[in-house]
């Protein structure tokens, strides 16, 4: 799974992040509510480890976001605020669980996988472009009604493409949702993803393309009407 962790804790997020990535989780890690919010803003995250007592404000406002905006997560509080009032305010405002604070590792691994079992918020969500459409619940393309299959990282440009159709994505918004927080962006690499891309549009018979905006990024606009 992939999770964001949001600890400001340098020594507690460091050590976290080794518990979760030994049980093979993808760990993002981010020490405040502002960080944690342009994370979640920009990919989707499975499950949120979430630290009540952060440097711009009380973890629980995440949630709010969270819920407010309608994305779709999972959240765990596991905080030192762990009194049955405090407990009970954060599972109230949409928490999925609340540990507290100091924790068994082996119990956090348990309830992640425990929370992990429960389906996601159902939201569903249907962009059409042209003759495109996104299934935006079940990641699912189709151009004119034909499923079209896309690799991992073609299909979150693809999908923001889509989500912004119409208006220039600019690339480090792009290179944001394809890569996690430290890992290494390739030079060239979104050029090559939007080369295949085109191709398969094409080779798919989609009315949209993909539009250049030299130096500031890309939009997924008419074949018929380029900008």
């Amino acid at each position: 799974m992939k999770v964001l962790l949001v600890e400001d804790d340098p020594d507690m997020a460091a050590s976290m992040q080794r518990l979760l990535t030994r049980e093979n989780h993808v760990v993002d890690v981010a020490g405040s509510l502002s960080l944690a919010q342009a994370a979640l803003s920009k990919g989707a995250y499975d499950i949120v480890l979430l630290d009540r007592r952060l440097p711009d404000g009380d973890g629980t406002e995440l949630v709010k976001f969270v819920r407010r905006t309608r994305m779709r997560t999972r959240f765990i509080i596991v905080s030192a605020l762990s009194t049955p009032a405090q407990r009970v305010e954060g599972l109230d405002l949409g928490a999925d669980d609340y540990i507290a604070k100091p924790f068994d590792p082996a119990e956090l691994i348990a309830r992640i996988r425990a929370v992990g079992r429960r389906p996601l918020p159902e939201i569903s969500r249907v962009v059409k472009f042209g003759n495109v459409r996104w299934d935006a619940q079940n990641r699912n393309f189709t151009i004119s009604g034909q499923g079209i299959m896309f690799p991992r990282r073609e299909l979150i440009v693809m999908e923001k493409l889509m989500e912004h159709a119409g208006r220039v994505v600019t690339r480090d918004a792009l290179e944001a949702v394809m890569y996690g927080y430290g890992e290494f962006v390739q030079s060239n690499t979104l050029e090559s993803h939007m080369s295949r891309l085109r191709k398969r549009l094409v080779e798919g018979s989609a009315d949209v393309c993909i539009h250049t905006v030299r130096g500031v990024g890309y939009m997924l606009c008419k074949a018929s009407a380029p900008p």
